[in-house]
């Protein structure tokens, strides 16, 4: 399922997104979305990622439709195909300490560069605040754009809603 909505990127992220799958395989299939608090078991990274990328199909089809939106879908599937990147080398063997956000902010800056991912700005800002503005957060100003506000929502649901679907047994 992965692979179909990796697809929906239009090129040249496409094939450098399908390329970092297949070089790290093993390492996303095996991560879970996260230690305890959602899809927290061995494969639940891709669960995640899944599951986030089925919500932002499923909600950029309404919205879009209800008010047109000033982002692709192409935009929605790559920040979230690279959103939680630190997670594979954070929770597989051998593993990658990320102490600091700024860790692992550099951390998914330098694997958007080695495969030659192409991000404007309003990609950098949805990756930059998919998890909300923190703090951040300013009373005046926009902080977290269109995009990124899009790209959260989806994640909340499958994180906060979701959690533990689809939950091993």
């Amino acid at each position: 399922m992965l692979n179909n909505f990796i697809q929906l990127i239009d090129e040249p992220n496409r094939s450098a997104c399908i390329a970092m799958y297949n070089d790290h395989k093993e390492r996303f299939d095996a991560a879970p979305g996260s230690l305890t608090k959602h899809q927290a078991w061995t494969g639940g990274y891709i669960h995640h990622l899944e599951e986030t990328m089925d919500i932002g199909a499923g909600l950029y089809k309404m919205m879009d439709n209800f008010r047109q939106l000033d982002f692709t879908l192409s935009d929605v599937m790559l920040i979230l195909f690279l959103h939680d990147l630190e997670k594979p080398f954070r929770y597989v063997e051998p593993k990658q300490e990320f102490h600091f956000e700024e860790e692992k902010k550099k951390f998914i800056d330098s694997m958007v560069h080695k495969y030659g991912i192409v991000l404007t700005d309003n990609h950098k800002n949805a990756l930059t605040y998919i998890h909300g503005e923190g703090n951040e957060h300013n009373p005046t100003e926009r902080i977290q754009k269109p995009l990124a506000a899009f790209v959260h929502i989806c994640d909340v649901a499958s994180a906060r809603i979701w959690f533990d679907f689809p939950k091993r047994v």
